[in-house]
């Protein structure tokens, strides 16, 4: 999801009414990153604590390449990294992860060896339909038993029509997962990935979006959004349940007109412009987080890791292994003189840093867009946007004199400092 596809982000179709009642009930982050440029090093990243390149969910075998575990690929995250809901599941919290894994695909990487004790979902995404002799529709999973594959059965998705029944799935084991853990801590990591493509809404929103499909599967994901907030109203737990919204990436701009909206930032998904690494960032706790804060300091998703512990109490076990990030909770809860420390935002592909931020600064050492024969399989990140020497098909080097900009006076990239 784009930073710019929810309502109270400034999308003028004002679709997203319960992502935008979490904003107006909690904390909004206008500067919330992901922590990579695509999906399965972003989200290592916020259940460790640690950069991609920490934790070895990057590829080195291209400078600048990007690198996700794609159904045909093997690896995945070690056993020696520690996530949070390792730590948390020491303190008695029940963790289910539900929706897009995407960490891996070995026994080590799989769900119920990093910390959780129940899964529903996917290894991957909800790519297909393939052919089911030579490359078979991706797996899905019910805690450690294959329960059957995209496509096929219940987990059906109709690229014709663009009806999928996924989303709601999701949102039905999220609110049976609640229910059956009300009287005690539970993590529920409920990862929807329904805005990846191929896209597909419920029927009940199809046709429904001033957006076209794409619109209806932000419509059809904030409905699910808003059945686990009044689930946990209904079950008067809420003033004791910590929710965060956000993103792994940006959106795909290389969808066409069908994309998701990075809003005024330069490209989207891939890239380390702005566009593709700044995404919603919405925290929401009543009674805890004061409404209707706008939190306008640099964050992003490894600060999630440091959050929870600060929340829960929990420690890491080996305190010599580097992390990166911080606590938010000081300022989402309004402490007295709490204020979060200066801490570069890194922007990577593969190997290479790219780009960094420090306060309202950004600098790029390296500016890519994507080459033009995956421009001609994927489309372009880009479309539309140009700057000279910057956003260009081969890989640029500025490192002896980095492209900057000042983000507060220029938050699209468009005008670099001489």
């Amino acid at each position: 999801m784009g930073w710019g596809d929810p309502g109270c982000y400034g999308n003028e179709a004002r679709e997203t009414p319960n992502i935008d009642k979490l904003a107006e009930e909690g904390a909004m982050f206008t500067d919330f990153y992901s922590a990579y440029t695509v999906c399965s090093p972003s989200r290592a990243a916020m259940l460790t604590g640690r950069l991609p390149l920490r934790t070895g969910i990057y590829t080195d075998n291209f400078f600048g390449r990007n690198s996700v575990f794609l159904p045909n690929v093997t690896g995945g995250m070690v056993a020696e990294e520690e996530t949070f809901a390792e730590i948390i599941a020491k303190l008695g919290y029940r963790n289910k992860v539900i929706g897009k894994w995407h960490l891996g695909n070995t026994e080590e990487s799989f769900p119920l060896k990093q910390g959780f004790h129940e899964f529903f979902g996917s290894n991957a995404n909800h790519f297909g339909p393939f052919d089911n002799i030579n490359f078979p529709n991706v797996e899905v999973y019910r805690d450690d038993k294959m329960v059957g594959r995209y496509f096929e059965g219940e987990y059906f998705m109709n690229l014709t029509t663009g009806e999928s029944n996924l989303t709601r799935l999701w949102s039905e084991d999220a609110l049976d997962f609640i229910e059956a853990n009300r009287k005690g801590p539970f993590f529920l990591y409920w990862a929807a990935d329904a805005t990846h493509t191929p896209l597909g809404a419920h029927r009940d929103f199809l046709g429904t979006s001033q957006r076209g499909l794409y619109g209806d599967v932000v419509r059809d994901l904030d409905y699910g959004v808003g059945q686990i907030i009044s689930k946990l109203r209904e079950l008067n737990i809420e003033r004791k349940t910590f929710v965060f919204f956000g993103s792994d990436n940006g959106p795909a701009g290389y969808q066409g007109i069908e994309s998701g909206s990075a809003g005024p930032f330069m490209c989207t998904k891939i890239t380390t412009f702005e566009g593709g690494m700044r995404v919603p960032g919405i925290f929401w706790w009543p009674g805890t987080i004061p409404a209707g804060q706008i939190q306008r300091a640099p964050a992003n998703l490894l600060d999630i890791f440091h959050t929870v512990l600060d929340i829960t109490g929990g420690e890491v076990s080996d305190c010599s292994k580097p992390l990166d990030g911080q606590s938010l909770l000081p300022i989402l809860t309004d402490e007295p003189g709490a204020k979060l420390e200066n801490n570069p935002i890194f922007f990577y592909r593969g190997t290479g840093l790219f780009a960094v931020r420090v306060g309202d600064y950004k600098a790029h050492y390296y500016t890519w867009t994507l080459g033009p024969l995956a421009k001609s399989i994927y489309g372009d990140p880009c479309s539309g946007e140009y700057l000279e020497n910057f956003t260009t098909e081969e890989i640029t080097n500025h490192t002896m004199q980095p492209m900057l900009f000042h983000l507060g006076r220029d938050p699209g990239e468009s005008y670099p400092i001489e």
